[in-house]
């Protein structure tokens, strides 16, 4: 019998085959492994360099987060922009998008964004840019990625149409980039198949504790306090959600999410192997570790966030 999605009285069949032992063996490891190298990507939204790169392309700066991260799929719409970034107000989107290529073409973007990994990482990591850690790290990532599959991921897609800078702190910021969108797009379908909205997705992320403060959310992905209170509200009739709290319902769909979301993604950590991804995680550690400064943010994170962001 298939499995029901707590709060709605529904069945849903799994899109994904039953996993294999190995997978077992893998998913937790490779779980907390995408977790790790989170910040090596993330800390891009967060750094001076991409303000300042894109401001010399004219860029305004509500602007430069939906320019950055879309560019890749070329001068889009706001209806792609919203579809593949999911949780943020669409009428926030189509503030910035498509206007936002008049000041840049996306492939000025691009270029711009390098730059800006490219001194944000040699400014945290220092001498150790080139280190070999850094050059093995790479190296892992860059041959996880050859076990991920573009098909209905639009924003890795995007992402993976680019050339590798050939650069080994840039092959791993591009090869975490790369893993990062192949789970986010993983995600989503999770997130969809679990019948959760944008702004749904986004309450029950915040109230498990380890994303943004509800402030910021509403903020940064333009929601209302109105439009969030209804969330709620919908959410508490599905037995999701009390108060600001999720219910056992509500923990068990977000774990299940989760879970899909690894489920989908297991491709590049399958390439990768074992023993791959226990050496990824150990040397990646003080990399990750290097780039936790970009997100000391007043008001953006909760605490017992991992740093990293998905709805």
């Amino acid at each position: 019998m298939a499995p029901s999605v707590p709060g709605t009285g529904r069945e849903t069949v799994s899109p994904v085959a039953a996993p294999s032992t190995d997978d077992v063996t893998i998913a937790a490891d490779a779980a907390a492994l995408a977790k790790r190298l989170e910040p090596l990507h993330s800390m891009i939204y967060f750094v001076p360099e991409i303000g300042e790169e894109l401001k010399e392309l004219g860029v305004r700066p509500r602007d430069q987060y939906f320019a950055q991260r879309s560019a890749p799929m070329g001068a889009v719409g706001p209806g792609l922009v919203a579809a593949t970034f999911f949780n943020f107000n669409p009428a926030l989107i189509a503030r910035s998008v498509p206007s936002v290529w008049a000041s840049a073409s996306p492939g000025d973007v691009v270029n711009a964004r390098l730059r800006a990994a490219d001194g944000a990482l040699r400014r945290f990591l220092g001498d150790e840019v080139s280190s070999p850690a850094v050059r093995e790290s790479a190296e892992l990532a860059r041959r996880a990625c050859e076990g991920a599959t573009p098909e209905d991921r639009p924003l890795y897609a995007g992402h993976a149409d680019l050339p590798w800078p050939d650069e080994p702190h840039l092959d791993l910021w591009h090869a975490v980039t790369l893993l990062r969108e192949h789970r986010g797009d993983a995600h989503l379908h999770a997130l969809v198949s679990a019948g959760l909205s944008g702004i749904e997705a986004l309450v029950t992320h915040v109230a498990t504790g380890t994303g943004f403060t509800v402030a910021f959310a509403q903020q940064s992905r333009g929601w209302s306090p109105e439009q969030w209170a209804d969330a709620k509200a919908a959410l508490a009739e599905r037995g999701l959600m009390e108060g600001d709290a999720l219910t056992a319902d509500g923990e068990a769909l977000r774990r299940e999410i989760e879970d899909h979301t690894t489920r989908m993604s297991l491709g590049p950590w399958r390439r990768l192997g074992a023993d791959g991804v226990a050496r990824l995680t150990e040397i990646s550690k003080p990399l990750s570790k290097a780039v936790l400064p970009a997100f000391a943010v007043e008001g953006v994170f909760a605490k017992k966030s991992p740093r990293h962001q998905q709805g």
